[in-house]
């Protein structure tokens, strides 16, 4: 059972910078990692996903504003996200799977909150 526990949420304003990371119990059997976000009153969707190897994909609303990492050695992601926006508010959650580029996730974090004020 791998354990994921994410931190750096928290409140900022519009085109400001928040990073989040998340730290995995063991990651010797994940090969994807990614970030979900859920809005009240809207359905979860995924904001980037990198697998072993380093490949990585965004969703197209935070192309070029968010960055996904992968620390193997600290067995971290962390999610860099810039020019944050208010449609950007949400909860954010890590997610692990021993499957390349998964489309359901085994592993999940508690979640963290962003909030991004106009």
């Amino acid at each position: 059972q791998v354990q994921l526990v994410e931190s750096g949420g928290g409140l900022v304003q519009a085109g400001g910078s928040l990073r989040l990371s998340c730290a995995a119990s063991d990651t010797f059997a994940i090969n994807t990692m990614g970030w979900f976000r859920q809005a009240p009153g809207r359905q979860r969707e995924l904001v980037a996903a990198i697998i072993s190897g380093g490949a990585t994909k965004y969703l197209d609303s935070v192309k070029g504003r968010f960055t996904i990492s992968r620390e193997d050695a600290k067995n971290t992601i962390n999610l860099q996200m810039n020019s944050l926006k208010p449609e950007d508010t949400a909860v954010y959650y890590c997610a692990a799977d021993p499957r390349p580029w998964a489309r359901s996730y085994d592993y999940w974090g508690q979640g963290t909150q962003v909030t991004v004020s106009s």
